[in-house]
């Protein structure tokens, strides 16, 4: 956990979470963007973003050595497999 490829991997993941909710309460609510309470939306994003970022760490000791209980960050010079 204590590792810059863990964070980077915890921040790509944070910062796909919050897209994910934000585009998901932007559907959900299935009304104009005009009319988006966007206040409300970027909250909700917000905190799946932070929620993710807390599974990662709460995951950090289970599994592989990385972000998710699955998934590792690749070390610098490790391929793409």
């Amino acid at each position: 956990m204590w590792t810059a490829a863990f964070w980077k991997a915890t921040a790509e993941r944070a910062i796909r979470t919050f897209a994910q909710a934000l585009a998901a309460v932007l559907v959900a609510g299935a009304t104009n963007l005009l009319d988006v309470e966007w206040k409300a939306a970027f909250a909700t994003a917000g905190f799946a973003a932070l929620l993710a970022v807390l599974t990662a760490v709460g995951a950090e000791n289970v599994g592989g050595r990385g972000p998710g209980i699955t998934e590792r960050p690749r070390e610098a010079g490790e391929p793409v497999l």
